[in-house]
């Protein structure tokens, strides 16, 4: 131990020796120094490292990040982003890639660690609960992180289909954030991308009076790049839209609208929600006649999904509060003479359907929604407003392990019960994942 006395406490600067035993939401892995917890980045669970202390104004917890390694994991591999390797100090780590020195089986491990964890602590399940969602989700070795098709193969390099990079407002060098902060790194690659987002970016030059990069390679279009330029909000070419290909299908999209960021999410998210919806159509627990719902719709992604799987014959309302999004899903959803694309906030939503008149009421008890709410969660006010309407069935997309307990938590105690969970592992080198958990109501 350097700079340490063993009664003093923990400062900023400090440089201790850590025994790392786990892994907790963020990225971050877990240790314990004199009885404190000490969140220390790049590292792995099992390892000893020698760690650089960056935040200790808290009494309960205090954050470090390794500069060395004591005794490493047989997982450590060399980071795939130079700009984000040990050898580099701290401070001028380019964020983005926070498991970049994990080998992608045991990032998936961790990933499911967390997951499971989450649903204990927040969700009060059972680890028997869990694994029995994860069997009806068809794993057979308890509950996993599946892998993207491709990633494998090109050890999880290459799948990011948009990059947002900063300006240094006094430089006007281009680059990504550094971890936890927001100074710019300027960097010479940007490894998760795909070529199409490489051959665009800017990285060697400077860009006075530009405050954001945004570089997106469709599917099916060219690339291109949006500039947000200082003390404007709009990025240059926004509203330009590109077409992306999804299991047999051509969406439009705002250039700057939500869509997964890895080539192969939209097409895996879609079949596994498609997915879903056939195993509750087999069930006799899908009513495509119902008021069905597609909630945070986005440009009718989830949507289409349900369509494929429930024929012409389904009645969607997909839901969204971004106007041009809602167009979008519109446009791409022409084709379902059922489907009606909505532009209005979730909750606002909601809350005039649970005043609809009663026969209305009825179709959306026998309804199943889909939804897909941001990194927050849902909510507990939406969660109980779903447990008001009383559908049949919830299909929940969730980017934050944590937001899906929690409202798994609220959905429980409106009598839904958890039927089947999935993940993937759509954000590889990075702690980021997605999951789809199905939850249906007696």
């Amino acid at each position: 131990m350097v700079g340490m006395s063993e009664s003093r406490a923990l400062q900023v600067g400090d440089l201790i020796e850590l025994d790392v035993t786990g892994i907790a939401h963020g990225g971050v892995c877990v240790a314990r120094h004199e009885g404190r917890v000490v969140f220390v980045a790049d590292a792995i669970p099992g390892e000893r490292v020698r760690a650089l202390v960056t935040e200790a104004r808290k009494k309960s917890f205090a954050r470090a990040a390794t500069v060395e390694v004591l005794a490493p994991s047989p997982d450590r591999r060399p980071h795939v982003w130079p700009e984000a390797a040990l050898e580099r100090a701290p401070e001028d780590r380019a964020g983005g890639a926070e498991f970049g020195h994990i080998a992608l089986p045991r990032q998936r491990m961790l990933k499911a660690e967390v997951l499971a964890d989450a649903l204990r602590r927040f969700g009060g399940l059972s680890d028997a609960e869990i694994s029995q969602a994860a069997a009806n989700g068809g794993s057979s070795a308890g509950l996993s992180v599946e892998p993207a098709p491709g990633d494998d193969e090109a050890n999880g390099l290459g799948w990011r289909t948009r990059v947002r990079l900063h300006v240094d407002e006094a430089t006007g060098e281009v680059g990504p954030y550094a971890a936890r902060s927001r100074r710019v790194i300027p960097v010479a690659s940007l490894p998760l991308a795909v070529d199409g987002v490489n051959a665009i970016a800017p990285l060697d030059e400077r860009m006075p009076d530009v405050a954001t990069v945004e570089l997106i390679a469709p599917s099916a279009d060219d690339p291109r790049m949006l500039l947000g330029y200082t003390g404007e909000r709009a990025r240059a070419g926004e509203n330009d839209r590109v077409r992306e290909a999804v299991s047999g299908h051509e969406l439009l999209v705002r250039a700057g609208g939500f869509w997964q960021v890895h080539r192969a999410a939209p097409t895996v998210l879609f079949e596994a929600v498609r997915e879903a919806i056939l195993h509750l159509i087999e069930a006799g627990r899908f009513d495509p006649a119902a008021g069905n719902l597609d909630l945070y719709g986005g440009a009718g992604l989830l949507a289409a999904a349900m369509a494929d799987a429930a024929g012409p014959g389904l009645k969607v309302t997909t839901v969204e509060a971004d106007a041009a999004a809602t167009d979008d899903a519109a446009e791409n959803l022409a084709d379902h003479v059922g489907a009606l694309a909505v532009t209005a906030r979730t909750d606002a939503h909601l809350t005039e359907l649970l005043r609809a008149p009663a026969p209305v009421r009825e179709r959306l008890r026998r309804a199943t929604v889909v939804l897909d709410p941001p990194r927050s969660g849902a909510g507990g006010e939406v969660c109980a407003q779903l447990g008001e309407l009383a559908a049949a069935n919830l299909v929940y997309v969730a980017c934050d392990p944590v937001a899906l307990a929690r409202d798994t938590a609220t959905l429980r105690g409106h009598g839904y019960e958890l039927g089947s969970l999935r993940a993937f592992d759509l954000f590889p080198h990075t702690h980021h994942f997605e999951a789809i958990a199905v939850f249906t109501r007696a």
